[in-house]
């Protein structure tokens, strides 16, 4: 390919490994579309990733006999690897990765620049799980599919709805403050981009599409499920901990959202949990220090309710992240009954050891009501999630002064080359 210093618009990145039998054909059909379909200055990369096969040599023949048309070689396997690599280098003002298979079809990549191409959005994805996209693919796969999908919304907080489908582009803007977050160098890579953009407050744009399953895929179902699932404990605990410092991508590009992004449920799980271990604790000192002096059932009454009011604060915050004032007195009132309940089952919990113990020792009571504390934990994780923080979301407004964003993209009659265009 002759390189060009004019604007690119569009860079299609085909990461590729020992795909000898398809790539050439797969990237001639994909070039003859880009010239007579889009309407952007384009290019083609060939990520090369560490092929041991016949496929780095007709990448580059590919390069050398069709215009706009860029071959990279990569030392090292990976997809995630490969899509960071050339991504990162690439000079367009949206990054687009398409599987080499082309399952997608070529018709939806169109819409879905045109909405990054216009500043309308930050991320967009092709989905096959839309009411409207036309798919064909066996049920096993569409079972663990959909299933992988659900678990992600479920467990991570994330709306999207097709993580996996490969068919995705970026703003080059959004990839600069993404791709440093992503650890994740092979298939997860493109989900782990997917969450960390929407709890930056990125906006992902959705694009149905029609897609036909590659019989010969050498994808091994088991292995990516396997490391998908390490990769999703991997991501919500570095959001839940803030090891993840998604909040600097969130103040320079973010959308700003009405509401504050929520966190997963794994999340929640992880920070409620450090929360509950940390009041267990305080609880056990403040009980053991009331003890002595003002009996048991007291003893245990007032540690309860110092460390719920506590506890209550604490998982408005960071839990559920509840910010403001707003409210704040309907949930610690709810928070009290939430306690009152708690304190029935440590509570109870002393009567049933004393009833079936003569003379239990401090140590045991200790013992018993720590366990019985435990259990009044997870009781008012439930109801808090349920209940006192349940999400009561309204429908989004257009804000004063403002309008919906129109589709900026514009009707060209020929597709523009990159070489050909006007600097």
């Amino acid at each position: 390919m002759t390189e060009t210093n004019q604007t690119l618009d569009i860079d299609i990145v085909v990461p590729c490994h020992n795909e000898q039998d398809t790539l050439a054909a797969h990237v001639r059909r994909l070039h003859t579309f880009c010239r007579t379909s889009l309407h952007h200055t384009w290019r083609i990369t060939i990520a090369d990733n560490a092929s041991t096969d016949d496929t780095a040599r007709i990448a580059d023949d590919l390069a050398a006999m069709l215009p706009n048309v860029h071959a990279v070689h990569l030392p090292e396997k990976g997809r995630g690897r490969a899509l960071k690599a050339v991504w990162n280098a690439s000079p367009a003002t949206v990054l687009v990765y398409v599987d080499e298979d082309l399952s997608t079809d070529l018709a939806a990549l169109e819409p879905l620049v045109a909405p990054l191409l216009s500043g309308h959005s930050d991320v967009a994805i092709g989905t096959r799980l839309a009411g409207s996209s036309r798919v064909v693919r066996g049920g096993k796969r569409e079972f663990i599919s959909r299933s992988y999908n659900l678990l992600l919304r479920t467990t991570m907080g994330v709306s999207f709805s097709d993580a996996q489908c490969g068919f995705k582009a970026v703003t080059r803007e959004a990839a600069e403050h993404l791709l440093p977050l992503c650890e994740d160098d092979a298939w997860f890579f493109d989900t782990e981009l997917l969450v960390l953009a929407e709890h930056a407050g990125l906006r992902i744009h959705e694009v149905p599409v029609d897609w036909v399953d590659d019989v010969n895929s050498s994808v091994h179902i088991a292995s990516t499920a396997t490391e998908d699932l390490k990769g999703m404990w991997r991501v919500s605990r570095g959001l839940a901990t803030g090891r993840v410092p998604i909040g600097g991508v969130y103040d320079a590009i973010g959308r700003q959202p009405f509401s504050t992004p929520q966190v997963g449920i794994l999340g929640q799980v992880l920070r409620f949990g450090a929360i509950g271990v940390a009041s267990t604790v305080a609880f056990a000192v403040l009980y053991a220090l009331f003890r002595p002096t003002i009996g048991a059932q007291t003893a245990d009454f007032l540690a309860l309710l110092v460390t719920a009011i506590g506890n209550t604060a604490l998982n408005r915050r960071f839990t559920f992240g509840v910010r403001g004032r707003a409210g704040a007195g309907r949930h610690h009132v709810q928070g009290l009954v939430v306690f009152g309940i708690a304190w029935a089952i440590t509570s109870g919990s002393l009567v049933v050891l004393h009833a079936t113990t003569q003379n239990a020792s401090h140590g045991a009571e200790i013992v018993v009501l720590t366990g019985a504390n435990l259990v009044a934990t997870l009781v008012r994780f439930v109801l808090f999630k349920a209940w006192v923080f349940r999400s009561r979301r309204r429908p989004e407004l257009i804000r004063p002064g403002t309008t919906p964003a129109a589709d900026a993209s514009t009707a060209v009659t020929e597709p523009i080359p990159v070489e050909d265009r006007a600097a």
